[in-house]
């Protein structure tokens, strides 16, 4: 039986590797279903804005943040590290302007520097949202985002966008278009991209 198994090795090294199943190439966890990689450029790519808020930022973890979004199999197509300025948390927090909480929060935001990104991928909103975890951080799933590095829900490290439609707002409200880019499917950098 033993003679048999290494024969059958030996005959396997003599033809030399086989490519591996095209879909055994595919991480679990890149973003994309085995459809739309069958599909190819044809399935829509979402883009998102994320951002590590001043206390994300202050204690460096701007690369963990970063990291795992690549890992997820994301392309970052814009990122700036600014000091908000209050006029641009007006907009961007214009829901919440009547909450009790709104000048803390608008404070606590223009603090210190944050860092701005869109990310680009497929259904890329809704897994972002799911990879950041729940705002409160007493809520948040250990695995996310902030149920592994917020601390408080005043200081929740991470913001996300909720929908497509508020993606599209807060990305041009973020972003010039001219500080967006598009990658061609090979990876290398084809021409800037208007939001």
């Amino acid at each position: 039986m033993g003679g048999l198994f290494w024969r059958s090795a030996l005959r396997g090294l003599r033809r030399g590797p086989r490519a591996p199943d095209p879909s055994l190439l595919v991480r679990p966890s890149s973003g994309l279903p085995p459809s739309a990689l069958k599909r190819g450029p044809s399935w829509t790519r979402e883009r998102t804005l994320v951002a590590v808020k001043p206390d994300g930022v202050q204690r460096r973890l701007v690369g963990d943040v970063i990291q795992r979004f690549e890992r997820r199999g994301f392309t970052l197509v814009g990122m700036k590290m600014l000091q908000a300025p209050e006029s641009v948390l007006a907009e961007h927090y214009q829901d919440l302007r009547r909450k009790p909480f709104y000048p803390a929060l608008i404070r606590y935001m223009s603090s210190g520097p944050m860092v701005a990104m869109v990310w680009e991928g497929y259904n890329v909103v809704r897994a972002s949202r799911a990879m950041i975890g729940h705002t409160d951080s007493a809520e948040a799933a250990p695995g996310t985002i902030r149920g592994d590095f917020s601390v408080h829900i005043s200081r929740n490290v991470i913001h996300a966008s909720d929908s497509v439609e508020g993606a599209q707002r807060e990305i041009q409200l973020w972003f010039q278009s001219s500080e967006l880019v598009s990658w061609a499917d090979g990876g290398q950098h084809s021409s800037i991209h208007s939001a």
